[in-house]
């Protein structure tokens, strides 16, 4: 009885992921085998296995990857030093309050603060610097992403933290480890899991973005998800629109699939 209510409480979520993400992909999978004039055709997968496709899919791949870095960078000492403050929960609902904003609205504001007469180059010309190109360069890109992606790479990693048992750190202290040698052999270790979880929440995003490199790079950072917007609303080849999200979501599976291994091996 009790497990046959179980599976009525099932229903709902397989229906859920039915309808929301299994039919999507089937649908983009079926998308994939036409050509711009809706014929049937492997042509796409041929097309994409070329020099420019490769090259922007090594693009989104590096790209992805120094926002991942950067990420994990900032965002590890960030949520440790979050663990150790008095109003931790209040901090850590600051740091992740801007997630909570529109991403167009938020990347409205930094084309605002990176402009030619934005705040930022009005103190480069207050103190003599003189005004600089920020936007439409990798760094206003890299600093844009970082941002934006930043809270999902504090959040699994505080987790990991808090769960970590401080005596391990005490007893390390105790028998001499120096704080380094406690981070490198207690701390990561034991939070790597967190890690993982900030990586995969970074990076798999990472890999499509558009919008940033429309509206912070100017079209200079071409990436896999740049060329997905391209061929469904301009060049309307939903056939290999579809052919590159099909790669995209084939990684990203991956992706999921080892972390998810290496979990399970690390328990």
């Amino acid at each position: 009885m009790r497990a046959k209510s179980r599976n009525l409480f099932l229903i709902p979520y397989g229906a859920w992921i039915a309808l929301f993400v299994i039919a999507p992909i089937a649908l983009v999978l079926y998308y994939s085998f036409q050509d711009i004039e809706g014929g049937w055709s492997l042509g796409n997968y041929s097309h994409f296995f070329t020099p420019v496709y490769l090259r922007m899919a090594l693009s989104s791949f590096w790209y992805a990857l120094l926002i991942t870095a950067f990420s994990l960078l900032f965002a590890y000492p960030t949520a440790y030093l979050l663990t150790k403050t008095k109003h931790k929960r209040l901090w850590l609902l600051l740091v992740i309050l801007p997630s909570w904003i529109n991403l167009l609205l938020k990347t409205y504001a930094f084309i605002g603060i990176f402009g030619t007469y934005g705040f930022v180059n009005a103190i480069f010309d207050s103190i003599g610097i003189g005004r600089q190109q920020i936007l439409f360069t990798d760094f206003s890109f890299l600093f844009v992403s970082v941002y934006i992606f930043i809270p999902f790479m504090i959040l699994p990693i505080f987790n990991s933290l808090e769960e970590l048992n401080p005596s391990l750190v005490h007893a390390a202290r105790d028998l001499g480890a120096s704080p380094w040698t406690t981070f490198r052999r207690i701390v990561f270790p034991l939070t790597i899991d967190g890690v993982k979880s900030g990586c995969q929440a970074v990076f798999i995003p990472a890999l499509s973005l558009f919008m940033i490199t429309r509206l912070i790079a100017g079209n200079r950072v071409i990436t896999l998800g740049t060329a997905i917007e391209q061929h469904f609303l301009v060049t309307q080849d939903w056939g290999m629109g579809a052919t590159i999200s099909v790669f995209l979501v084939i990684v990203m599976v991956a992706m999921m699939i080892v972390t998810g291994q290496r979990k399970k091996v690390s328990r």
